[in-house]
């Protein structure tokens, strides 16, 4: 490979609030892997680890008969769980901010899943928006010719990291239930959604209102991994499903310990409501600047409006998502917060948007 004269590396900004998957894991998480190295152990979540993690679980959701899976990540979560749940010719309603219809690569439709898009409110369906749309499909006689809605997916917190009220997931769940569809939670930040005042639901609330949800830990702290919930029972031959869908993990372990990890002394509710707080302090940061928010976020995920002068002038020395442009010019961007962000990176932030660095 040839260097050109005076080429020079661009200097990436050091500070970034993109995701909250930017860090490896917990110190504990991966202490407890240190530490349980070179025990021997079976092979896929046969493992004394994973069944500690399962049982810890099963615990905290409030449903002791319950199964619970672990799969090595969100887009492999989403595609087995609703490829197990869904007939062949059923497709699955969502938001059209959500996740499985925007960026998963088509992941669903590869499963042979279409994704029946309604309109997204900041990222959450309407349960009235929803009531109507099935009324109109069945009211048309043409409706067996057509992908029939076998399901409804939510993210909780949703992509704009807002939160559905305890009211409004019981009227999805009971339309769903009028209309015989499964409720498919996505919970790749359950963890940020729980953990801050504006929620007003529980792990066993949830659980109770769902028929398949996941607890995320590749955001919320672990290396990688999501723990699959279903309350009723999963459904028939659905770990053979899993390995199917790339989704399952040899060495089972390794998912099972930093489960396990994450409901032992309630870690993963505090270290989440630690980037809850975080995003506070970065919201104050902005307030203070006088920068208005696109939506009242109470979750990790906070979304300033910059002009394009701010944006650019930010970018050279903080990473963020540019979330949607707006039609007066300024654009709506994204800082996420995690487990792992600290004061003092809050602090830095505020001395950049201050022009002091």
């Amino acid at each position: 490979m040839t260097t050109l004269p005076n080429a020079q590396t661009p200097k990436r900004p050091s500070l970034s609030f993109t995701c909250d998957y930017n860090e490896g894991a917990h110190p504990e998480i991966l202490r407890r892997l240190i530490e349980t190295n070179m025990l021997q152990e079976d092979g896929y979540g046969d493992d004394q680890f994973s069944h500690s993690a399962k049982e810890k679980i099963l615990q905290a959701v409030g449903c002791p008969d319950a199964d619970v899976f672990f799969l090595c990540g969100g887009t492999q979560t989403n595609a087995t769980v609703i490829a197990a749940l869904l007939q062949p010719y059923e497709g699955v309603i969502a938001a059209e901010t959500g996740h499985i219809a925007v960026h998963e690569s088509g992941a669903i439709e590869h499963g042979g899943h279409k994704v029946l898009t309604l309109p997204g409110h900041h990222g959450k369906l309407c349960p009235e928006e929803l009531k109507a749309y099935l009324l109109r499909f069945y009211a048309d006689a043409t409706w067996p010719h057509q992908v029939i809605p076998g399901m409804v997916y939510l993210s909780y917190p949703s992509e704009y990291g807002t939160l559905y009220t305890h009211a409004e997931l019981s009227a999805i769940h009971d339309i769903c239930q009028e209309y015989h569809l499964r409720l498919f939670v996505d919970g790749a930040r359950l963890g940020y959604g729980l953990a801050n005042n504006a929620c007003d639901i529980t792990l066993p609330q949830l659980a109770n209102l769902c028929d398949a949800f996941y607890i995320g830990g590749t955001k919320v702290g672990a290396l990688c991994g999501e723990a699959v919930v279903f309350p009723q029972k999963a459904p028939r031959h659905f770990f053979t499903t899993v390995k199917q869908h790339g989704a399952l993990l040899a060495k089972g372990r390794l998912l099972g310990i930093q489960f396990d990890t994450l409901f032992t002394d309630d870690l993963y509710f505090r270290i989440s409501r630690h980037a809850i707080n975080m995003a506070m302090a970065l919201r104050d940061v902005f307030q203070r600047q006088g920068i208005p928010f696109f939506i009242d976020s109470p979750t990790n995920q906070q979304f300033p409006i910059l002009t394009t002068a701010q944006m650019e002038d930010l970018k050279e020395k903080v990473k963020f998502e540019i979330w949607e442009p707006l039609s007066d010019g300024r654009v709506v961007t994204r800082f996420a917060t995690s487990w792992a962000t600290t004061k003092e990176q809050i602090e830095e932030l505020e001395k950049i948007i201050r022009g002091e660095e």
